[in-house]
C-alpha cells in the first residue's frame, strides 16, 4: 500500500498492519505507544507490532528542532526586555547580516536550563490498527465519499484521490463535484472523467489549466498562451464533449467572450455539424442564454418571473444562489413566498450553505466583506466606495427571517429519514459540519472549520506551534481583536520584547532553519483574559518570512494542551492534540482561534490567498463568522435531521455519531467527527 495512503488512513486514527507480529512483543508495543504518543490501541491489538511504533513515531513527529529558547517558558520570563531585544538583535545580525544560515541560532543571554523529567497528565488518542484488507475497504469508502460530493475537496483529499486511483481504479460512484472531475482529468489524463462534464465546462477546465501550469501574471482566460500540448488536449476535450452530444448552447452563451477567444486561440477546426453549428452560434448568433432572460424579467422588476425562469431552465439551485438578488425586489412576504416555491431542492449542502449565509447576514449599510474559496485557498473581497453605492441587495430582517425559516424547513424535508436509528453524542453540538474544507490542509486531529474544543483553563495551558525545514525562517504569530473584529494586539517576533508575559510567552523568532526550526506560543487563558480584556478572540497564523510558499518547504502546524506549571521538552509528542500539514501555493495560513468568552480552541486550517510574509491585516471580521458556525448548525443538528428516530444509547442506534471508544459496537455504522468523506456522502 502506498504511503500517501497509509497516511490518510492514520488522520483517521487508524493504523495498517502489513507485516506478521510477533505475539510476545505486543504488550511492550501497546504499553510503548501509549507512554511516548498517548496512543491507545481500542481495536486490533493482536496486530501491533514494531512497524507500528516506528510509523506513529514518523507521523507524530517525537523529533522537531530546538526553539530559540530551549529552556522555554521559564527561561523566557526571566529575561529582561532589553535582554531579550539584544538576543534578537545579535541573532539577525548573524543571519540577516551576514547571511549565516547554516546552523540553527540559540540565545546569547539564556542561562543554563534542566529540564524536569515529564509528569504531566495527558489525553489518550484512540486508534484501531486493521488488516491490509479491512483497510482497503476503509479507502474505498472514502474515496467514494469524496467522489460522490458535490463539494470541491482539498489538496490532501485530492491527492489522496489520484493514489486511491493509480492503485486500485476508479471506484465506481457518479462523480458529483464538476471541480472535482476537472482536477482529475488534468491530472491523470484519464477520459473517464469527462463524463460529467458539458461543454460549457471545458471554459472551467481551461480556466483550471492556467491557474495550475502557467506562471505569466495574468492568469486569465482573457490572456491565454497555451503550449500546443494544451491546445491540442483540450481541442480533443471539446470533440469528445461533441461528439457524446453534451453541448448546452444556452449555458455556453453566458460564456461566449471566453468561448470566442479559446476558439480563436486553438484554432479550433469542426469535425461535425454539430460542431459547426457551435462555431456558428458562438460567433454570429443571438446571445439566448438563460441568464440573459433572467436579467431582462428583473429589470423590468419582475422578480417572479426572473424566479421561474431560472427555475425551469437552470434548475432551483440557480434561484438560491440568487436569492439576495431577488428577494431584494419583492415589496410583499407573499412575493417571497412565491419566490421561495422555485427553491425546491435535494441538496442538502446548498441549503446549509445559505443558512450560514443568512445567519450570518449584515444588515449595516458599512462596506461588506466576501470570502471564498478559489483553487484552494481563501480569497477575501471587501467592498470599494463605488461597489457599495451600486450594491442592488439589501435586505430587511423580516426578509431574512422568512427566508432563513423557509430554508429550514426546506432543510429538513431533504433530510429526513436518510438514516434509521441515531444515537447522537452530545460533545457532536461543537462540530462543524465540513462544507468549507477546499482551502483546508489535512494531517492528525484536523476537524472542520469552526469546530470548538473546550479547554480546561483551570490547569491547562495552550501551546501552539509550527516546525519548518527547507526554508529559512516561517513566522508563527498570534493577533487577538474584539467582537466586530477590530484588532486588539498583534503578537509576532516583532513586538513580543514588549509583550512577553506569563499571559502569552513566545519561544523567539527561529530565523536560521534551514536544515530544522521551530517557534512556539503558551497562552495562559485566564491570565491572558486579565491583561487583555477587550480582547474576544486570538487567530494564530503562519507566514513564510523567506521568499517561497509553503508548498515549496515542509512545514507543520499544531497545538498542545500543556499544565500551567509543565514539564519536560517543549515539544512533548504525548501532548499533541493536532499536527497538520501547511502545502498551500501561499506564504500566509490561518491555522485555530480562542474564543476567550467560551474558553473554546476553534478551528480555522485556512489556506490564504496571500504572499503576505509578516501577519498583518486591518480587520479580521471576515473571520469571525467561522467563530459563530456551531450557533447555527452543528453534527448534532444535522444528524438529527438525518435520522428517523434519535436515541438513548449507543446500543439502541443502527448508526453512531461519537468519538469514543466505548461505542465501538459491532454491526452498528460508527460516524467520527472526522468522518470528512462519510457526512458530504450523506448530503448528497
Amino acid at each position: 500500500m502506498k504511503n500517501t495512503l497509509k497516511e490518510y488512513l492514520f488522520d483517521k486514527k487508524i493504523f495498517v498492519a502489513e507485516e506478521a507480529v510477533a505475539p510476545e512483543c505486543i504488550g511492550e508495543v501497546l504499553y510503548t505507544l501509549a507512554s511516548k504518543f498517548s496512543i491507545r490501541i481500542v481495536k486490533g491489538r493482536e496486530l501491533a507490532g514494531i512497524e507500528t511504533i516506528k510509523y506513529a513515531n514518523s507521523r507524530i513527529m517525537s523529533y522537531v528542532p530546538e526553539a530559540f529558547y530551549r529552556g522555554f517558558p521559564k527561561s523566557v520570563l526571566s529575561l529582561s526586555k532589553d535582554e531579550y531585544a539584544l538576543d534578537q538583535l545579535f541573532h539577525y545580525i548573524r543571519t540577516y547580516g551576514y547571511g549565516n544560515f547554516g546552523a540553527p541560532g540559540y540565545s546569547a543571554f539564556e542561562e543554563r536550563f534542566e529540564r524536569e523529567t515529564f509528569r504531566e497528565d495527558v489525553r489518550y488518542h484512540e486508534y484501531v490498527i486493521l488488516t491490509k484488507e479491512d483497510a482497503e475497504k476503509e479507502l474505498l469508502g472514502f474515496a467514494k465519499g469524496l467522489l460522490a460530493s458535490t463539494r470541491p475537496i482539498n489538496d490532501i483529499q485530492f491527492n489522496f484521490l489520484v493514489d486511491y486511483i493509480a492503485e486500485y481504479g476508479i471506484p465506481e460512484v457518479r462523480i458529483a463535484s464538476k471541480n472535482t472531475a476537472i482536477r482529475l482529468l488534468h491530472k491523470t489524463g484519464d477520459q473517464a472523467f469527462i463524463e460529467p462534464l458539458m461543454l460549457s465546462d471545458v471554459i472551467k477546465y481551461v480556466d483550471h489549466l492556467i491557474n495550475t501550469e502557467y506562471d505569466y501574471d495574468k492568469k486569465s482566460i482573457k490572456n491565454l498562451n497555451l503550449t500546443n500540448k494544451h491546445r491540442k488536449f483540450v481541442t480533443a476535450l471539446m470533440d469528445r464533449i461533441i461528439e457524446d452530444g453534451k453541448i448546452d448552447t444556452e449555458v455556453c452563451f453566458e460564456k461566449q467572450r471566453a468561448f470566442k477567444g479559446l476558439l480563436h486561440h486553438i484554432h479550433y477546426k469542426p469535425k461535425c455539424e454539430a460542431a459547426e453549428k457551435f462555431l456558428t452560434d458562438m460567433y454570429k448568433g443571438k446571445n439566448i442564454s438563460v441568464y440573459s432572460k433572467f436579467e431582462r424579467a428583473m429589470s423590468e422588476n419582475d422578480p417572479i418571473e426572473a424566479a421561474a425562469i431560472l427555475a425551469e431552465n437552470r434548475g432551483s439551485g440557480a434561484v438560491l444562489r440568487r436569492l439576495n438578488y431577488l428577494v431584494s425586489r419583492t415589496n410583499r412576504i407573499s412575493e417571497i413566498e412565491t419566490i421561495l416555491r422555485n427553491t425546491k431542492t435535494n441538496n442538502a449542502i446548498i441549503l446549509i450553505q445559505l443558512l450560514l449565509q443568512y445567519a450570518n447576514y449584515d444588515f449595516k449599510k458599512a462596506p461588506r466583506s466576501f470570502k471564498f474559496t478559489q483553487y484552494g485557498k481563501l480569497r477575501q473581497h471587501t467592498e470599494t466606495p463605488e461597489e457599495q453605492a451600486t450594491r442592488k441587495t439589501y435586505l430587511k430582517k423580516s426578509q431574512v427571517q422568512k427566508i432563513t425559516g423557509a430554508i429550514v424547513k426546506m432543510l429538513e424535508d431533504v433530510l429526513r429519514g436518510r438514516l434509521g436509528k441515531v444515537y447522537i453524542d452530545p460533545d457532536m453540538e461543537k462540530i462543524a459540519i465540513p462544507l468549507n474544507e477546499g482551502s483546508s490542509m489535512g494531517g492528525s486531529g484536523v476537524l472542520p472549520k469552526g469546530s470548538r474544543i473546550h479547554i480546561n483553563v483551570n490547569d491547562k495551558k495552550l501551546r501552539t506551534f509550527t516546525y519548518w525545514e527547507k526554508v529559512n525562517d516561517i513566522d508563527l504569530s498570534a493577533t487577538s481583536f474584539n467582537e466586530s473584529g477590530e484588532i486588539e494586539n498583534e503578537f509576532y517576533w516583532s513586538t513580543m520584547y514588549r509583550y512577553q508575559s506569563e499571559a502569552i510567552t513566545y519561544s523567539g523568532d527561529q530565523t536560521s532553519g534551514y536544515n530544522g526550526g521551530s517557534e512556539y506560543f503558551d497562552i495562559d487563558l485566564e491570565k491572558f483574559k486579565k491583561m487583555y480584556p477587550g480582547a474576544r478572540y486570538i487567530v494564530f497564523a503562519n507566514n513564510v518570512y523567506s521568499d517561497l510558499m509553503f508548498s515549496e518547504c515542509v512545514c507543520r502546524a499544531g497545538y498542545m494542551l500543556r499544565d500551567i506549571n509543565d514539564s519536560g521538552e517543549v515539544y512533548e509528542p504525548k501532548t499533541v492534540e493536532s499536527s497538520f500539514v501547511i502545502n498551500c501555493e501561499s506564504s500566509s495560513a490561518y491555522l485555530f482561534g480562542l474564543d476567550l468568552e467560551t474558553d473554546d480552541f476553534v478551528w480555522l486550517n485556512i489556506a490564504e490567498d496571500s504572499m503576505r510574509h509578516v501577519a498583518v491585516s486591518d480587520d479580521f471580521s471576515y473571520l469571525i463568522p467561522y467563530f459563530h458556525t456551531t450557533d447555527i448548525i452543528n453534527l448534532s443538528s444535522l444528524f438529527e435531521m438525518l435520522a428517523t428516530e434519535v436515541v438513548d444509547t449507543p446500543e439502541e442506534g443502527d448508526v453512531i455519531l461519537s468519538d469514543k471508544s466505548d461505542d465501538h459496537i459491532d454491526g452498528k455504522e460508527i460516524i467520527r467527527s472526522f468522518s470528512f468523506e462519510r457526512i458530504l456522502e450523506l448530503m448528497n
